[in-house]
């Protein structure tokens, strides 16, 4: 105990040099503990929540971000994907028509070769009628003429059987 008391005694001899004073510094103390045990509580705590909650909240937005990021990648797939698909059917389309057109060109090519074989073929009919026409007229003015010749080269006047006989004649040199 003695030793107890020595260490006392320096324990006073140091806190007189230094001036202080046991009650005043137990109350500093005391003070200091409440001060902490308020800050802890009303400040600490709180702040420590706040930044806790600022931290989920960041980690639920990178989350979101992430899971965004990961939508838009799968738009821009659906979009590729509808982009492709549309080309095809553009270009089936495409293909279609010309096959189309083609099939379309040939058939009015066909339509207008048998229409210009109908023309042609009218149009040899027209002449050969036309033809035969014209020979008709031209057997019976020639026919007409050789009797009107004959009549004055031999001065006497034609019955009918000799004007039939003779455009008859002049007929048929006239066809062969």
């Amino acid at each position: 105990m003695v030793m107890l008391a020595s260490i006392l005694d320096i324990g006073r001899d140091t806190a007189e040099r230094f001036g202080l004073n046991l009650w005043m510094f137990l109350s500093q103390v005391v003070s200091f503990v409440i001060v902490a045990l308020l800050l802890r509580q009303f400040a600490y705590k709180p702040i420590l929540a706040v930044l806790e909650e600022r931290r989920q909240k960041i980690a639920e937005g990178l989350l979101n971000a992430e899971k965004i990021k990961q939508q838009l990648a799968e738009a821009e797939q659906r979009y590729q994907e509808i982009l492709a698909k549309g080309n095809a059917a553009a270009q089936k389309m495409i293909d279609e028509a010309r096959a189309s057109a083609g099939v379309v060109a040939e058939r009015k090519q066909q339509e207008a070769a048998a229409a210009a074989e109908q023309i042609m073929a009218k149009a040899g009919e027209a002449s050969a009628l036309e033809h035969e026409r014209t020979m008709s007229q031209l057997k019976r003015e020639l026919g007409r003429l050789v009797i009107d010749t004959t009549a004055k080269v031999t001065g006497k006047v034609l019955t009918s059987e000799d004007q039939r006989r003779l455009q008859d004649e002049a007929a048929r040199q006239v066809s062969a």
